[in-house]
């Protein structure tokens, strides 16, 4: 998991178990900050001085994988999704306060819940220079509807009836029932539009509309775009993008320093790697709130964590204060929602859960489960090699056991251990939401009890009727003002349930070469900040 590099850097303050400043410093925070300063030091040594050569026309972006599909009908994966959003425009855009706003559709029209009339700009082009008109909008969904091109991204439109295109610069969708998150799944994060007849050529040689062209790709090696001059809105300020595909942090470190690289946002590296580069003259860091969300999760059929009480005796027991302060550099935002604050829907006014000890033994007491040799029950808690993620785990380990639970922890590939948190096969394990927590339609997608695996992401085994209702009642609400107040009770009760622990927001990170500017990053943390930038002549470095 990736924090903040603030804009001094910041000294570690003791904190003791109450959490105030001055008190002796905890097991876990000596652990902590012991480990970010070996960190930093080893990075001191392995940054060996180096030099590299920018090509002045092309903008280096080092990213850790790469793409699985560039068709924006099928890829699911961050890079896909975000490198498409640079290829493809959208009916919709999803603007920097997680709402919709126009893009291909200038304007749209709702006469009732089940009809939707977008209007089309004209004068739009695909980069072969074939106009776009409502026939490729229409084909575009057609085409997943009617089973021509096979992705999971057609359970997002599966209310949809039928799609018409009266004319070249309307589109109407007639759904089957009043489905609210339709504009959010319209919008260029989400789907593209491509032209009109496109299969599954569009792999491998993806044609859209939007502010950059398709050059070449290699798998493991690198994804090549240009700027399309002929682009309908703003045009790019940068020639070429050349995104790298490098997985290993230190080697993304090095290639930032030397200068073979320009720009990595939230990339793999420790936050105390960001601290270093920042010291580098060459190399700058921008960082801006983010909508990350790590979170641990309870397996409520679980014998023992079924128990409601449990589970908030467990969120009690969390001091989250020291692994924000050491782990992450106090680079996180606590959070108390699945939903980032700056979407729309977003509730904080809910149960919190601060470090409180005392009353996670109350409750685990009154759960029946008493301390017998100081211990009062072995739960599992599964996750990931990610060397972050492991400390984190072995903190919460040690929180836990004040209050006589003993954590043990099994670390396991990624693969292997996402498919056993996919089948059920866990009692506790640690993830994060990346880009999916940013619409409240994730309330149904990973708490509504219809979505068990594999029909969604309740992952938890959750069920509350109650939630169910308020979800399948916001979703019939096309009118936000009604949709709100039933997401923030689905949240107030979600806080008491405790189903998920939500523990942070991640901070987005964007390391450059001082040769990039006009970088404007959003919450997402998408590559739409590359609309922007330009690569300005570079100044010698102050000494």
């Amino acid at each position: 998991m990736l924090a903040r590099c603030t804009g001094k850097q910041r000294t570690p303050r003791p904190f003791g178990t109450n959490g105030q400043p001055g008190a002796a410093v905890p097991t876990c925070a000596v652990v902590l900050r012991a480990f970010v300063v070996l960190v930093a030091l080893g990075l001191l040594v392995s940054l060996v001085s180096c030099s590299g050569k920018s090509d002045p026309g092309t903008l280096v972006m080092i990213i850790e994988s790469s793409p699985t599909n560039l068709d924006p009908r099928v890829g699911l994966d961050a890079q896909s999704a975000r490198i498409d959003a640079l290829i493809f425009d959208g009916l919709l855009a999803r603007g920097d306060n997680l709402n919709v706003v126009p893009d291909l559709a200038e304007r749209w029209d709702i006469p009732d819940p089940l009809t939707y009339i977008f209007h089309l700009h004209h004068g739009v082009k695909f980069h072969d220079d074939r106009p776009l008109t409502s026939r490729d909008v229409k084909w575009t969904f057609d085409s997943l509807l009617q089973g021509k091109i096979r992705s999971t991204k057609t359970a997002n439109y599966r209310f949809v009836d039928r799609i018409d295109a009266p004319d070249d610069s309307t589109v109407v969708f007639h759904l089957k029932e009043p489905d609210s998150p339709l504009l959010w799944n319209l919008a260029d994060a989400a789907i593209g539009i491509v032209p009109y007849g496109s299969g599954d050529e569009m792999t491998r040689h993806p044609i859209g509309s939007g502010p950059f062209k398709f050059l070449s790709a290699e798998t493991d090696r690198d994804v090549i775009l240009e700027r399309n001059d002929e682009y309908w809105g703003e045009k790019a300020k940068l020639a070429r993008v050349r995104f790298a595909i490098v997985p290993d942090a230190t080697t993304q470190a090095l290639e930032l320093r030397k200068g073979s690289a320009d720009v990595a946002i939230n990339a793999s590296y420790p936050p105390d790697t960001v601290i270093t580069l920042r010291r580098e003259p060459r190399l700058a860091v921008e960082r801006g709130a983010g909508t990350r969300l790590a979170y641990l999760g309870f397996n409520t059929r679980d014998p023992i964590l079924k128990d409601a009480r449990v589970r908030q005796a467990i969120a009690y027991a969390l001091d989250r204060q020291p692994m924000v302060e050491y782990l992450w550099r106090g680079q996180a935002q606590p959070a108390r929602s699945l939903l980032p604050p700056q979407s729309w829907a977003y509730n904080g006014d809910v149960p919190g859960y601060d470090h409180d000890p005392n009353r996670a033994n109350q409750l685990l007491d009154a759960a029946g489960h008493p301390l017998v040799n100081g211990v009062r029950f072995h739960i599992t808690m599964k996750t990931s090699t990610d060397e972050n993620t492991r400390l984190m785990v072995a903190v919460i380990q040690q929180q836990l056991r004040e209050v006589g639970i003993a954590l043990d922890v099994r670390t396991f590939e990624f693969a292997t251990f996402f498919s056993d948190v996919t089948h059920g096969a866990f009692q506790m394990y640690g993830l994060r939401w990346i880009g999916g927590n940013e619409d409240p339609d994730i309330f149904e997608y990973s708490c509504h009890s219809a979505k068990f695996p594999p029909n969604g992401a309740n992952r938890v085994f959750y069920s509350n009727p109650r939630v169910d209702a308020l979800i399948d009642q916001a979703r019939r609400e096309i009118d936000p003002k009604l949709r709100k107040p039933l997401y923030a009770e689905v949240q107030r009760i979600l806080a008491t349930d405790v189903p998920y622990v939500n523990l942070w927001y991640l901070d987005n990170v964007l390391v450059h070469n001082r040769r990039v500017a006009n970088l404007k990053l959003n919450p997402a943390g998408n590559y739409d900040f590359l609309r922007t930038a330009e690569l300005v002549p570079q100044v010698a470095a102050a000494r």
